[in-house]
């Protein structure tokens, strides 16, 4: 039984890995939260939260940075990367709980910026190259 090759490989969109648009949408919806939270009386939380989304976007540009470094490298090894990456964001959880415990309860604003500035570059990066695959089909 033979099966025939395909024609030629998948060719996958290209992901964005710019951080204007994100950094925009970010700056906006930090904002929106700042006002939300001066006006609750809670300005801190705006602070935190801050601190948190711009955490986020320190962490992809770290990535995108150790990536082009490993994938440099003649033989690139995978645990090289899975360890910088336990580590830096160890480190950033850490910090982040530390804010959370030691700021009650504004400090969960660190914990909430840096889920919403990861939301924010996730789909900066997903919605692109799905938009790319429907076309493809």
């Amino acid at each position: 039984m033979t099966t025939s090759a395909p024609e030629s490989a998948p060719v996958y969109p290209q992901a964005p890995t710019g951080l204007r648009r994100p950094g925009i949408i970010a700056v906006v919806v930090t904002a929106v939260v700042a006002g939300v939270s001066i006006w609750l009386g809670h300005p801190l939380v705006g602070v935190f939260f801050l601190v948190g989304v711009v955490g986020a976007f320190v962490n992809a540009v770290a990535v995108r940075n150790v990536v082009g470094v490993i994938a440099a490298e003649p033989n690139p090894h995978k645990k090289s990367l899975a360890l910088n990456s336990a580590a830096r964001l160890g480190a950033i959880t850490v910090l982040a709980l530390a804010a959370a415990l030691l700021v009650r309860p504004d400090g969960l604003g660190v914990m909430f910026g840096l889920a919403v500035g990861q939301v924010i570059l996730v789909l900066n990066t997903v919605i692109p190259v799905m938009k790319g695959l429907r076309k493809q089909l």
